[in-house]
């Protein structure tokens, strides 16, 4: 990025980062930066990247998220604000707390995203054996790990963040060398690339997102794997048959949305792994998955987060 570029920022609440960021990514941005209290690690994108680590992230604390996007003095900037307000609008009218809500412009100086955070994510072990890698770095498998190869781009998931974490370790405990795995929401794809690496029959990962489903699609790419497709769409519209395990790392409202959905993607005594949902929301989700016959399994936490596998009764 050279030159004087103008910084678009909503001021929201963690829980409501991703859909927030969500409205950045539909936009021709050249840059996302996003700024969580409650995660050590600070997000930070260029137009191919993804998950800065701000050493001074813990100034953070206590405040409100920030979700950032840089655009070109040329763009119709006023034409983009009243985009994103009406996006936001939109998001309240959901029902998703977006704390204070607001828009605010600023024009800066030029600064290089490009590179910066590479140095700081390297090779992480998120499960018993899923160890996610970026493609521009070094790892020797050790003992029975798998191994995930990534470049997120401008797609969510890195598995840095507690949620993927947790999904990551609830796949390993239920996919088996048959089932057939369906990933709501893949992001970058790497859910349903843990998936395929614990021997999963068939993975499919779906994303309303255009530029998640082109991420998602470059990074099974980079893993050399065969099992898995990436559709662009809503679930029940685009997949065809049924699955032993749903995934869905989204936010605890938009989950309430897809209960129905994922009853009617999943076979008899199928589980549906669900997370992104932070405390105050657990018991909502259970409470909806219970009233449309799904038992809870187990419910885990990581930091302010749960994670939840149900099975259909």
């Amino acid at each position: 990025m050279e030159g004087n570029w103008i910084e678009i920022k909503v001021i929201t609440k963690s829980e409501a980062l991703e859909p927030v960021s969500g409205i950045f990514y539909s936009l021709d941005c050249k840059g996302v930066a996003i700024e969580d209290p409650n995660d050590i690690l600070g997000r930070e994108q260029g137009p191919l990247t993804w998950d800065f680590a701000d050493l001074n992230i813990l100034e953070y604390k206590g405040k409100a998220a920030v979700v950032k996007g840089y655009f070109a003095e040329e763009d119709n900037i006023e034409e983009i604000v009243e985009y994103i307000k009406e996006r936001v609008a939109e998001l309240r009218e959901v029902g998703i707390d977006l704390g204070e809500g607001t828009v605010e412009v600023n024009s800066m100086q030029e600064e290089d995203w490009a590179n910066n955070w590479k140095k700081y994510y390297k090779p992480t072990k998120i499960g018993e054996r899923i160890v996610i890698k970026p493609i521009w770095e070094d790892y020797e498998v050790k003992d029975n790990e798998l191994l995930v190869e990534l470049d997120p781009g401008m797609a969510f998931g890195t598995g840095t963040h507690e949620t993927t974490r947790m999904c990551a370790a609830a796949l390993e405990k239920y996919v088996k060398e048959d089932s057939t795995v369906f990933d709501i929401g893949t992001g970058s794809g790497i859910l349903a690339l843990i998936a395929s690496k614990l021997n999963a029959k068939h993975v499919v990962g779906v994303d309303l997102d255009p530029v998640a489903v082109e991420s998602a699609k470059i990074n099974i790419g980079y893993n050399n794997v065969d099992n898995i497709e990436v559709l662009h769409g809503n679930l029940v519209e685009v997949v065809e048959g049924k699955a032993d395990l749903v995934v869905a790392n989204i936010l605890a409202e938009i989950i309430c949305v897809l209960v129905d959905d994922a009853k009617k993607v999943l076979k008899e005594d199928g589980l549906f792994i669900t997370s992104g949902i932070i405390h105050e929301r657990r018991q909502m989700v259970i409470d909806k998955l219970e009233s449309e016959g799904f038992e809870i399994i187990e419910v885990n936490k990581d930091g302010e987060w749960n994670c939840i596998v149900a099975k259909l009764k």
